[in-house]
């Protein structure tokens, strides 16, 4: 099975003028590409967030709380958004946006009582100047309104800001969803598209346009330091979040796929050796297949340790009762929270060819590693049998072709003694050297 490759952003948009704007600016300038799905034109929600970097959620008249005929799209939108929070994809909500997202983490929307539209302060609260946004946003931001609905949001939501009249105006669903009730994206473009495609309502709101420029002014440089900082967020984490958006939706049927495998795991997890009390990880251990086997070769004073970046894995593995035999972490593979030298072997399963820095990767497994410890990397098929499987001829540049594992190992603190790439398995054993 392949891994999702990247596809960049996602701008959900249910309007034509309800642009990103000032996001998609952002975005570009810090090299994330950017998709529209423009349901107003009959493109289709995607049902899992699978190769998204990030999810944006555009505003627009629709009523978050209605699956009337006027939104046909919003089942299929909480759907993409409960998943995108599940695999802790990268969110960000404008208005109609800011409320699914509200709904989708547990809270509700609702009819307000009446229109806010037009320029109009929010304070920021006490939990702003810690948030990875709006840390530097001032106590008293003026933004442009429009909308009328409102949204109570669920217990575990962060408030960042706030006015009298709908109190929910900015706040944070875990490390990685943002709402915005406002609309902070906004630029001159975006004003007078407003004012051209709903002259009623900016009726409502007679200085609108005149005193745009001066607010824009005044606004700008917290609305691109907020945005900018939302794409840096996303870019770090790019790689991190695909795969964990591409293994979430997997991992409750992951074990039912590949349960018969676990002899195979087991007979590889015999090949490093182990001995009893010694200290063993399955590096991106997934369900955990390999748990069993290597508690069984370092025996119950032994410490086994099942360690993957995707938290659904891990809750599959504990389903599976694999908790009662190795500690389950969820960590990145190059940065592992691990003493220097704290474990005599590792084992990991298709995992090594996929992370973004291999190099970085096995340095960091060798520094966990104890001088004479072992690293076995193993795969349930051949590398021309995966090949095969995927249409294509096996790539020279391949890290697990010999004569590129060999050197790469060498330059990370290991000793390859055994490659085998046979027809039905990919096993290779090396040791940490000091």
């Amino acid at each position: 099975m392949s891994w999702a490759e990247p596809t960049g952003v996602l701008i959900v948009q249910h309007l034509p003028h309800e642009g990103p704007y000032a996001i998609g600016t952002a975005l570009e300038a810090a090299g994330l590409p950017v998709r529209v799905c423009r349901v107003w034109a009959g493109d289709q929600v995607p049902e899992s967030p699978d190769g998204l970097a990030a999810l944006v959620v555009m505003g627009g008249p629709m009523a978050a709380y209605d699956d009337a005929s006027a939104f046909p799209t919003r089942a299929a939108e909480l759907a993409l958004l409960r998943a995108a929070l599940a695999a802790e994809v990268p969110v960000l909500g404008v208005c109609l946006g800011a409320q699914l997202l509200a709904v989708a983490a547990g809270g509700t929307a609702r009819p307000g009582d009446g229109p806010q539209i037009g320029w109009g302060a929010v304070r920021t609260t006490s939990a702003a100047p810690a948030d990875p946004l709006f840390a530097a946003a001032p106590e008293r931001l003026r933004v442009l309104h429009r909308h009328g609905d409102t949204m109570d949001l669920p217990p575990d939501a962060t408030l960042l800001a706030s006015c009298d009249r709908y109190p929910a105006q900015a706040f944070r669903i875990g490390g990685s969803a943002w709402g915005l009730q406002f609309h902070l994206e906004v630029d001159k473009d975006a004003v007078d598209a407003f004012a051209t495609a709903f002259p009623d309502e900016a009726a409502t709101a007679p200085d609108l346009q005149d005193s745009t420029p001066a607010e824009l002014a005044a606004l700008a440089p917290h609305r691109d330091g907020i945005f900018e900082r939302f794409a840096a967020h996303v870019a770090s984490r790019a790689a991190r979040t695909t795969t964990r958006a591409f293994f979430t939706s997997r991992a409750a049927t992951w074990e039912e796929h590949f349960a018969a495998d676990g002899p195979r795991y087991a007979a590889a997890v015999t090949r490093m050796e182990l001995l009893p009390g010694q200290r063993a990880m399955d590096m991106g251990c997934g369900t955990g297949l390999a748990l069993p086997a290597l508690r069984t070769e370092v025996g119950p004073k032994g410490a086994v340790l099942g360690v993957d970046l995707t938290p659904a894995m891990l809750t599959a593995a504990a389903h599976e009762g694999r908790a009662s035999l190795a500690h389950l972490l969820v960590a990145d593979a190059c940065r592992l929270p691990l003493p220097t030298g704290s474990l005599d072997g590792i084992f990991s399963a298709g995992l090594i060819d996929h992370v973004p820095d291999s190099a970085a990767a096995l340095r960091e497994w060798a520094r966990v590693t104890a001088p004479g410890g072992v690293l076995l990397l193993f795969h349930r098929s051949g590398r021309a049998e995966r090949a095969a499987r995927h249409g294509r001829p096996l790539d020279p540049d391949d890290l697990l072709a010999e004569e590129n594992l060999r050197p790469a190992l060498n330059a990370t603190g290991w000793d390859l003694l055994c490659h085998e790439d046979a027809a039905h398995h990919f096993l290779a054993r090396a040791v940490r050297v000091d």
